[in-house]
């Protein structure tokens, strides 16, 4: 692997974990807000205000961390395009990774509670053969949840990626072949 490449990817990877550091520690929080009992409405403000903030933070990142890529580079729109699916790639797997660690290790009765008050909520329209099917679900939750945060937390950077890369660059086409 060439130097620029692993320049590339080490940028790419620590501009990841930062973006990473601050969905874990909104996760932790909001985990935490969660088992405050009697919060009501001011939990539930405090959660979406808490949630807006993250979002905006990792977008200003994200956009923060291409412009500086960008500039130190000279990289064009499909270069910068590229980093930014690279750092949201990092990003993803180490936000679901502690997330499967968290569900797994540190807490493993976390989606216990949530499957009980389900099974509670719904007990009067489900059989118990139903029930029983929603119950053994649980096992399969942490993988699920795993697949399901890298994903999504991935498509967001790539979509945040491509419309950042647009505003710096250019509107060039983000696909094109730089050779890198």
């Amino acid at each position: 692997m060439s130097e620029d490449k692993n320049k590339f990817i080490n940028e790419a990877g620590k501009y990841g974990l930062v973006l990473a550091t601050v969905a874990i520690l909104y996760f932790l929080a909001t985990t935490l807000m969660g088992k405050i009992e009697n919060g009501g409405f001011l939990m539930s403000l405090l959660g979406i205000v808490l949630w807006g903030a993250k979002f905006a933070l990792c977008i200003w990142l994200m956009a923060r961390f291409l412009r500086i890529f960008a500039s130190r580079n000279d990289y064009d729109r499909p270069g910068t395009f590229r980093f930014g699916m690279v750092v949201a790639l990092c990003s993803s797997l180490v936000y679901a990774g502690f997330y499967l660690l968290y569900v797994t290790a540190i807490e493993p009765a976390f989606f216990s509670g949530v499957f009980d008050s389900v099974a509670n909520i719904y007990s009067s329209m489900l059989t118990s053969e139903e029930i029983d099917r929603l119950m053994n679900m649980e096992s399969s939750m942490p993988t699920i949840s795993f697949f399901v945060n890298f994903i999504w937390c991935t498509l967001v950077g790539i979509i945040i990626s491509a419309i950042a890369s647009s505003r710096i660059c250019g509107n060039d086409d983000p696909f094109a072949n730089d050779n890198l």
